[in-house]
């Protein structure tokens, strides 16, 4: 339910609980292969949008994060560690049948064996030569995950 809340006994609503963000429609969409554009707040002050390889990751109570990888010294990263407050948009081309827009926070976290970056070669490069080709040219990268915890989604096309 979009915009549910937990208030604790303190009566503070806390940083982040779960809550099931999206619909099984988005989530059959979400689940498709394709690209995500992530908005990140530069040093400047303006947004930093670039394409982006994504994949759902369920967590407690039904809801999903979104993660994506980077390398630890980009642009988008530095501006997260800053401001994780991001934006993303997925679809919404033609052709698609949706198009979301989706905010929330993002941390930054390591990927012991590059296990999140090997999952995302799969999902984007499954039965490909150039799955190998990236295994090999990212091994010695220093490749992050970056974690959305969804705090809104907006169905904008569909």
């Amino acid at each position: 339910m979009v915009g549910a809340r937990d208030i604790g006994e303190d009566g503070l609503v806390p940083v982040w609980h779960a809550v099931r963000m999206f619909d099984d429609r988005a989530l059959a969409f979400l689940g498709e292969v394709r690209f995500a554009r992530l908005a990140t707040i530069g040093r400047d002050g303006f947004p930093h949008n670039v394409p982006i390889w994504f994949d759902l990751e369920p967590i407690a109570d039904g809801a999903h994060d979104l993660l994506f990888i980077s390398d630890r010294m980009t642009a988008k990263t530095r501006n997260v560690l800053v401001n994780p407050r991001v934006g993303v948009t997925i679809g919404g081309e033609p052709g698609d049948a949706h198009g979301y827009l989706i905010r929330g926070t993002v941390t930054v976290e390591e990927d012991p064996g590059q296990t999140v970056t090997h999952r995302m070669i799969d999902r984007y490069e499954a039965g490909t030569p150039r799955a190998a080709e990236l295994r090999e040219a990212w091994k010695d990268d220093d490749i992050v995950v970056l974690r959305l915890r969804p705090t809104s989604i907006v169905n904008v096309w569909g």
